[in-house]
């Protein structure tokens, strides 16, 4: 294995310069790595080659390889993302809306994507629905990382970099067990000379780490939040997240109502439905009872079936009359249709089907 090096994509462009002098280098860094998606220093061609030999002792320019993509039908393309130590983890490129034309053929409309980000190597959370969890957890992705999957992407998809794209932390991982390298990402992914993806572009999905929801939110980085909710009791809530013993419903839904939320928004909770689990509308009730009080949207969310699990995906007309019920009672309600279903679709798949092939 070679040396393992910081990348630049760890550092926001106050950091730099304070390794990297004079400033006017850091700009033009900043423009190969962000808006030129430089993969190696070779590429930065206006870069003294003093500087780059300097620098290529002790950093990489992008710490990831893409070593496995599986495409769909629908455009969703699922990424096996290797790292400098070997470890691997995934990224999703998502396309949420088709381009539009108008009778001439003249777009109107750019293409909508979003990229589903990780940001650990496993997960200590042990969801027993989640593939990713069965692998146990191995470490927390540094900041540079989680930045180099979006650079990776967007250069894989030939994404100019000014063209607005969504980020959601719903990967690999935990994102607030990594509270620190996670802030750190989204603070590079808002930098004006970068990627420049706002606040508003990028969401936190966790699992429910309620005092970790109140770090956050104390840091008012301006990000939304998205819970994954999953039940409506802390009974089965602790069957499907363990870690529910620790931080129940009531804590989580205390924390959410602290947490600072532009008032044009909604929070956002997740609820996978799982057949005879929770996909009846005795748990449709109780939600409703449950965000009373809070302005939400909920998002109902098919179980992607992988090999080994004893879950089964719920039927479309249990879906719907569960969105029916709630959006009769006053909540704002969606169906997520999945996406990528005919790929490696539930999360740390690829990487499972990448292991087995080891085997």
């Amino acid at each position: 294995m070679s040396e393992i090096k910081p990348s630049l994509l760890d550092f926001t462009q106050k950091e730099l310069m304070l390794l990297i002098k004079p400033p006017f280098r850091v700009k033009q860094i900043f423009g190969w790595l962000y808006h030129q998606y430089a993969e190696d220093f070779d590429d930065m061609k206006n870069i003294p080659k003093a500087l780059k030999d300097e620098l290529s002792d002790k950093f990489v320019v992008n710490p990831l390889t893409i070593i496995n993509k599986e495409e769909s039908i629908d455009g969703t393309i699922k990424y096996l993302l290797q790292m400098q130590d070997g470890k691997t983890m995934e990224a999703v490129w998502l396309k949420m809306k088709d381009t539009q034309f108008d009778e001439s053929g003249e777009v109107i409309q750019e293409a909508k994507y979003t990229i589903c980000v990780s940001t650990q190597v496993g997960c200590k959370v042990g969801c027993t629905f989640c593939l990713t969890a069965k692998g146990g957890f191995t470490r927390d992705l540094t900041a540079g990382e989680i930045v180099a999957q979006v650079v990776t992407l967007k250069r894989d998809n030939d994404h100019k970099h000014n063209r607005k794209i969504n980020i959601v932390y719903m990967g690999m991982g935990e994102p607030l067990d990594n509270l620190s390298n996670l802030a750190k990402a989204i603070e590079i992914f808002k930098e004006d000379n970068g990627l420049c993806i706002s606040a508003k572009r990028q969401t936190v999905s966790t699992s429910g780490l309620s005092n970790k929801i109140d770090q956050l939110g104390a840091m008012d980085l301006g990000v939304h939040i998205a819970i994954s909710l999953h039940a409506v009791d802390d009974k089965l809530r602790t069957e499907l997240i363990p870690m529910n013993k620790a931080h129940n419903i009531n804590s989580i839904i205390e924390a959410v109502k602290r947490f600072p939320i532009d008032t044009r928004k909604r929070v956002m909770f997740e609820y996978l439905v799982i057949k005879n689990k929770n996909d009846d509308i005795a748990s449709a009730k109780k939600l409703v009872k449950l965000l009373t009080g809070i302005k939400a949207k909920v998002n109902l969310i098919f179980f992607n079936p992988y090999p080994g699990t004893d879950y089964q995906r719920p039927t479309r007309a249990n879906m719907v009359a569960f969105q029916e019920y709630l959006v009769n009672h006053g909540l704002l309600c969606t169906i997520r249709d999945s996406k990528g279903i005919d790929i490696s679709a539930a999360c740390g798949q690829l990487k499972e089907k990448e292991l087995g092939k080891e085997k």
